[in-house]
């Protein structure tokens, strides 16, 4: 597998307090000052990867507190995400946030482009598809390329969500649209081999060398959506709100469950309906200090077919996807993208320990370290044809069971909102991948 190196990794955050900066009003709950104004947290993105080149840029996300005693709930957020790799990967990237722009409604907007030049795909089903790695490393004597398992994704999203927003009132309503436009195709190996060595040339990719080419010569992938294509989704539903803060809950839950309709009546080729189901609860250890996060949720299709392009993105109320089971947003130390079907269920629990806060900046800074595990697993398995698999190929396996990931991470936040956070995660199966380090912001849920 590829290996990154970071060259960066320090944590640093600009604050930019537009009034009251020298206010030390303390928050009654949690005795940290009270923020006013605007604040901004800056992470630089810089890393090296050997196939896909140089990257750099950076996220910010700037929350605005207003001029009362809100924090450490915010009346805006924007998030702004801008990378390039010197071989064409790239992330553009706008989330606004806020329960103040329209009165009684929380509305979180995003709009994004993605250009994924080596995404991860290994096939469907789970366990069902095989997950062999001596076919991507190029010191094994079956290496065939490191590009088996991926694809060229570029990727749309638009996505707007509204949230009914009474004060005192967990219960609420919720309706959102979304607009996923995919562009698939097989790896510009051409642009990859850019600037490498004569004996270091990734082979063209035809239908020997990659899995996505292999699926569309045995019409596993279907001819008319082997290049992607273009869905609008309209969200529905219920969701339940007990939290005591949003950004890192010590105490609460937080429940919902979400209609997915992709209906023909606004322009969609393919008409189908899923539910997503999630239940986070947060229990209180020790008061500020410890605490137990866990979530469960499924997500499977209820009627209808579903394009396999719109298959690995994973649906809830707080913010987009665009990936499947695997990763680090939902099933970390697993590969990305490793657990995808029309039927999934994924579960996380993670112990959460603040054991130093302190000022930084004069604003409130404190370090958390956190260990987990997390599964998944398809539970609505995706029919295609298999009539044209030569029968001395296999990719698939009889059974389909717990995909486990388990680590650490260490948690740099700055105001109560701003997270960045270092993760190390394991596979428990080398079916799996083996390890992966993730640098994101936020917590996982």
């Amino acid at each position: 597998m590829n290996k990154y190196l970071f060259l960066i990794f320090t944590f640093f955050s600009l604050i930019l307090n537009g009034q009251n900066k020298s206010d030390t009003t303390l928050n009654n709950s949690n005795k940290e000052k009270q923020i006013k104004g605007w604040s901004l947290g800056a992470v630089p993105a810089i890393a090296f990867d050997s196939d896909i080149g140089f990257k750099y840029g950076a996220a910010l996300n700037l929350y605005d507190y207003g001029n009362s005693n809100l924090y450490p709930n915010y009346k805006h957020s924007i998030y702004l995400e801008w990378s390039r790799t010197t071989k064409g990967s790239g992330i553009n990237q706008i989330t606004y946030d806020s329960k103040y722009l329209i009165k009684g409604l929380r509305f979180t907007g995003d709009i994004s482009y993605f250009q994924e030049q080596a995404l991860d795909f290994y096939g469907f089903n789970g366990y069902q598809s095989e997950y062999n790695h001596q076919l991507e490393d190029d010191n094994d004597k079956n290496y065939i390329s490191r590009m088996y398992y991926r694809i060229d994704r570029q990727l749309f999203r638009l996505s707007f969500d509204f949230v009914s927003n009474k004060e005192n009132q967990n219960f609420k309503w919720l309706i959102g649209y979304g607009l996923y436009d995919n562009n698939i195709n097989k790896v510009d190996i051409n642009k990859l081999n850019e600037g490498r060595d004569a004996d270091k040339l990734f082979p063209a990719v035809d239908t020997n060398t990659s899995l996505y080419e292999k699926y569309k010569n045995w019409s596993i992938i279907p001819y008319e959506q082997e290049n992607g294509g273009t869905t609008q989704l309209i969200k529905l539903g219920l969701v339940y709100d007990s939290r005591d803060n949003e950004a890192n809950p010590m105490k609460g839950i937080w429940s919902e469950a979400i209609l997915i309709l992709s209906p023909t009546f606004i322009g969609n080729k393919y008409n189908y309906a899923q539910i997503a189901i999630n239940h986070r609860q947060y229990f209180t250890i020790k008061k500020e200090v410890l605490n137990l996060a866990c979530r469960l949720a499924y997500q499977g299709k209820i009627a209808g077919e579903m394009p396999f392009y719109m298959l690995p993105f994973v649906f809830s109320s707080n913010k987009p996807t665009r990936d499947g089971l695997g990763g680090a947003k939902t099933v970390r130390g697993i590969l990305r993208n490793r657990i995808v079907g029309e039927g999934i269920f994924y579960g996380n629990i993670e112990l959460r320990w603040k054991f130093l806060r302190t000022k930084f900046l004069k604003q409130n800074f404190y370090i958390a370290l956190s260990g987990f595990t997390d599964i998944g697993q398809v539970v609505q398995f995706y029919n295609f044809n298999k009539s044209k698999i030569p029968s001395n190929f296999s990719i698939i396996s009889d059974n389909e069971s717990l995909h486990i990931g388990y680590g650490g991470s260490l948690h740099f936040v700055l105001n109560s909102n701003f997270v960045l956070n270092f993760t190390y995660g394991h596979a428990n199966s080398k079916q799996d991948g083996n390890s992966a380090f993730y640098i994101n912001l936020n917590y996982l849920f």
